[in-house]
């Protein structure tokens, strides 16, 4: 599986970016796809996951509200539409599969990283004020 996050740039504070994903390979037989951030002197957190199948999503609690997480099964592709962002969000975003049993697993992991494999290179959301 190989992933390319793609659509980030600079944006000032209160303005949306989308952030796309693409998915090649057999990402669409793993259980979901997440977005990790990771900030300058930051350790890498996460941002949103959803599954392939039911369209399951989940949000840190900094991205409720503001960011939407979504897929294309049939391209196999992910995306992250960012509303209101901060300077706080500034940082290398992530696009990655994750590897769940099932809906449980999923709901109770979802959050950490090192259960998520075949990471991309990111994408630079740079947010002024």
């Amino acid at each position: 599986v190989q992933l390319q996050a793609f659509g980030g740039g600079l944006v000032q504070a209160g303005g949306s970016l989308r952030l796309s994903c693409a998915a090649s390979g057999r990402a669409a037989s793993t259980y979901a796809m997440g977005w990790f951030r990771q900030a300058p002197g930051k350790e890498r957190e996460f941002v949103a996951a959803v599954t392939w199948r039911s369209g399951s999503r989940r949000y840190a609690e900094h991205a409720k509200g503001r960011f939407t997480i979504s897929r294309d099964n049939t391209l196999s592709m992910g995306y992250l539409e960012m509303n209101s962002l901060n300077p706080e969000d500034t940082g290398v975003f992530y696009c990655t599969t994750g590897l769940f049993d099932n809906d449980f697993d999923y709901t109770r992991n979802y959050m950490n990283a090192a259960r998520y494999a075949h990471w991309g290179q990111g994408t630079l959301v740079t947010v002024s004020s």
